[in-house]
C-alpha cells in the first residue's frame, strides 16, 4: 500500500520561510482538499443513502477514530443536536483512550485492535447502526479492528481516509479514499487530511438531517435555543415566515421552544 500520507513534503527547508512564504505554501496545499474530495462525492453518496435508510428506521450513526480523526468524529457528533435540534444519541463519536484523549493524547491506545468493538458493545450497537472508521492512514489498529468486527457482525461500514487500497478500506462496505498528496509538514495529518475529514463529515452529517427533515427550505428550523444569538435568529426565521413583528415572534418562539413549532402554531 502507497502511504502519501507518510510521503516527504513537496516544500523544502520550512524553517528558512518567511511568515508569508509559510501562509502561501500552506494555502497552496489546502486548494487541493476541496478537489479530492469532490472526486470522492460518488462514494459519499452512497454513504449518505445507505446512513439515511437506517437512521429513518431508528438506527444510529457512529464514527471511530484515534488522535486527530477520534477528534474530528467527536466533533462533528457533538454538533448535530444543537444545529438539528436531534437527540444526543443520534449521532455518537468515540475516541481511541476514552475521552479523555480528545485534550490529551493516550499513549498507544490506538494500537489495541480489540478496543474499538469494546466500545461500540457498550452501546448495545447492532445491524440497525451505521459505523465509520476515521483514519488518515487508513492503517490505524483501533479503526480497523472496529471495522472488521462491525463486518462479521453484519453492521454497515464505511471509512474516510486518505491513502488509496488501504487495509481500512478492506473492512468497510463504503470506502471514502480521498488522496491528497503529501503533507506540508510530513506525516503531520492533522493538516490537509484533517481538512479533508472535516468536510467530508460536515457533507455526511449535513446532507442526512436534511433527509430526515430537520432542515426545512434553508433553515435550521430544529436548532436549539441554547443562546441570544440563537434566539434572534430563531425569531428572524419565524418574522420570515409570518406575519408577525419581531416581539411577537420571539414571544411565540420562547413559549414553543422551537422555531418550527412557533412558524406552525402562528400560520394555524
Amino acid at each position: 500500500m502507497r502511504k502519501l500520507t507518510e510521503e516527504s513534503s513537496l516544500h523544502q527547508d520550512l524553517d528558512k520561510m518567511s511568515t508569508s512564504e509559510l501562509l502561501k505554501a500552506m494555502n497552496e496545499e489546502d486548494q487541493k482538499v476541496a478537489i479530492a474530495v469532490h472526486e470522492a462525492i460518488p462514494q459519499i453518496e452512497k454513504t449518505v443513502d445507505t446512513i439515511w435508510r437506517k437512521m429513518k428506521e431508528g438506527g444510529r450513526l457512529f464514527y471511530i477514530g484515534a488522535g486527530t480523526s477520534g477528534r474530528l468524529g467527536i466533533l462533528d457528533a457533538s454538533e448535530c443536536p444543537p444545529t438539528f435540534g436531534v437527540p444526543h444519541d443520534w449521532v455518537i463519536g468515540i475516541i481511541s483512550g476514552g475521552d479523555g484523549a480528545i485534550r490529551r493524547a493516550v499513549e498507544f491506545a490506538e494500537d489495541d485492535e480489540n478496543q474499538a468493538w469494546k466500545d461500540l458493545k457498550s452501546y448495545q450497537i447492532d445491524t440497525s447502526d451505521f459505523v465509520i472508521g476515521i483514519a488518515a492512514s487508513g492503517t490505524t489498529p483501533y479503526v480497523i479492528g472496529g471495522l472488521k468486527k462491525c463486518q462479521t457482525k453484519g453492521i454497515a461500514t464505511a471509512c474516510i481516509c486518505c491513502n488509496p487500497n488501504s487495509k481500512l478500506s478492506e473492512f468497510a462496505d463504503f470506502p471514502i479514499e480521498v488522496l491528497l498528496g503529501p503533507e506540508f509538514v510530513t506525516g503531520s495529518t492533522r493538516l490537509k487530511a484533517g481538512t479533508a475529514q472535516k468536510l467530508i463529515l460536515n457533507m455526511i452529517s449535513t446532507s442526512v438531517m436534511i433527509k430526515l427533515g430537520r432542515v426545512k427550505g434553508n433553515r435550521m428550523v430544529d436548532m436549539q435555543l441554547s443562546n441570544n444569538k440563537l434566539v434572534d435568529r430563531g425569531t428572524k426565521m419565524v418574522m420570515a415566515k409570518t406575519n408577525l413583528s419581531y416581539d411577537q415572534a420571539k414571544k411565540i418562539l420562547l413559549e414553543k421552544g422551537s422555531v418550527r413549532e412557533a412558524i406552525d402554531t402562528a400560520n394555524n
